[in-house]
């Protein structure tokens, strides 16, 4: 047979400081199905429409004393829970920041968690 000389590709020049990538293929990556989380296959997750709590309860006024209530909306760092996570409409959300701010000026509630 005769020897085959290789042209550097269309890709890569000599100057080029990344090396080529060699070895094999890389599988998909973890956590989807077959094809990838993506694509078709696997099992398919329901995520259920969060609704929020006070317009379903009705509640109207959102009380800066009332700490049981608003301890369930800050996080275990002190940090106030976002919409998209807790599911709480917007006007809601408003009025539940500016209670728990007031809660915690007056030390019903703490500004930061406890130190690791």
């Amino acid at each position: 047979m005769a020897e085959e000389t290789k042209a550097p590709s269309a890709g890569s020049s000599h100057g080029d400081s990344r090396p080529e990538r060699s070895g094999p293929p890389r599988g998909p990556r973890p956590g989807g199905g077959p094809g990838g989380p993506r694509e078709g296959g696997g099992r398919k997750f329901f995520r259920r429409k969060k609704v929020c709590k006070f317009c379903v309860e009705k509640i109207e006024a959102v009380n800066y004393k009332d700490v049981r209530l608003l301890a369930q909306f800050v996080a275990e760092s002190g940090k106030i829970t976002p919409r998209r996570l807790t599911g709480v409409c917007t006007p809601h959300q408003r009025r539940l920041s500016r209670a728990i701010k007031q809660a915690r000026n007056i030390a019903l509630l703490p500004f930061a968690g406890r130190a690791q």
